[in-house]
């Protein structure tokens, strides 16, 4: 049995809510469970030096974490002075997710910059970001059309991203922390809306897993990533 009680092919409750913030071009709220992560998306007239005059645009994203997400206050990474290593890697996710499903050339010579702030934290927190963060640039980029800044849309498809593991020898979706805490396997699929895959993150915290295994996690992952998709295209519509 899941701490949550949930099936083993079962999300948490999910919401996606557009448009919370007053100044930004995109936004969301996006909650898995008790994982809730503010999405903001900014346009900008600037590109980074390296890709100038190249005719096309750029997507990035930014993450971060308050510091009481968690059940003990962390420290500001602002005050520490630089960004810890777990939350290069995760931005660094977030935005080559992104980009993987955008026409930069459409996109035009512009940045959007895509903030993801993790208000709390129960498991999750990158999925969760890169499910909301598509809602926020959807958002953007519909500013950007009916500004008649663009003239075909950048966004070529959807993507969403969850977590699966193998809890006491069952594999199961949308891992909560106290499950997280506690698999065998924990792995994270970041998938398009037609089913292909951007990237994969699979670690066995405990025992190693098998090929079986991991394609019994692939096929929750698909299921769950299905859903979101939904979830989105109603966020959006």
């Amino acid at each position: 049995m899941r701490p949550s009680r949930r099936a083993p092919d079962e999300l948490r409750a999910v919401s996606l809510e557009r448009g919370v913030v007053k100044y930004a071009e995109g936004s969301c709220m996006v909650k898995f469970g008790d994982t809730h992560v503010l999405v903001t998306a900014t346009l900008e007239e600037r590109l980074p030096p390296w890709l100038k005059g190249q005719g096309r645009g750029w997507v990035t994203a930014e993450y971060g974490m308050l510091p009481r997400a968690t059940r003990e206050r962390t420290r500001r990474e602002a005050a520490a002075g630089k960004q810890g290593g777990r939350t290069v890697e995760i931005q660094r996710l977030i935005g080559r997710s992104l980009r993987a499903a955008v026409d930069l050339e459409a996109l035009g010579e512009r940045q959007i910059t895509v903030d993801c702030d993790v208000i709390q934290a129960d498991g999750g927190t990158r999925t969760a970001s890169i499910t909301g963060a598509w809602v926020a640039l959807a958002d953007c980029i519909s500013w950007m059309k009916t500004r008649n800044m663009i003239k075909t849309n950048p966004l070529r498809d959807n993507v969403a991203a969850i977590s699966c593991g193998i809890y006491q020898g069952t594999p199961v979706l949308d891992l909560d922390y106290a499950e997280d805490s506690e698999a065998d396997t924990d792995a994270n699929f970041v998938m398009t809306g037609d089913g292909r895959i951007i990237e994969v993150q699979g670690t066995a915290e405990k025992t190693p897993f098998s090929q079986d295994e991991f394609l019994a996690l692939m096929a929750l992952a698909r299921r769950g990533v299905t859903r979101l998709v939904d979830l989105q295209k109603m966020a959006v519509a």
